[in-house]
């Protein structure tokens, strides 16, 4: 029965919003993270919403003289 539980909350995450799974997220330069994203890094998608954030590091600042 637990089993049937995961799979069901597994499809459920899969399937909500705009989430695109990990391979997405890796394809386009991201990574999976659970809860927020660190320092230096933006979030761009989900992998599986609203839990686990694909993120993305911020582009470089030019600085102009």
């Amino acid at each position: 029965m637990r089993i049937l539980m995961f799979i069901f909350i597994f499809i459920s995450l899969t399937q909500h919003g705009d989430a695109h799974g990990p391979e997405g997220c890796n394809h386009e330069g991201g990574l999976c993270r659970v809860g927020n994203c660190i320092s230096g890094e933006y979030l761009a998608q989900f992998c599986f919403e609203p839990i686990i954030l694909c993120c993305k590091n911020l582009p470089p600042t030019s600085t102009h003289s």
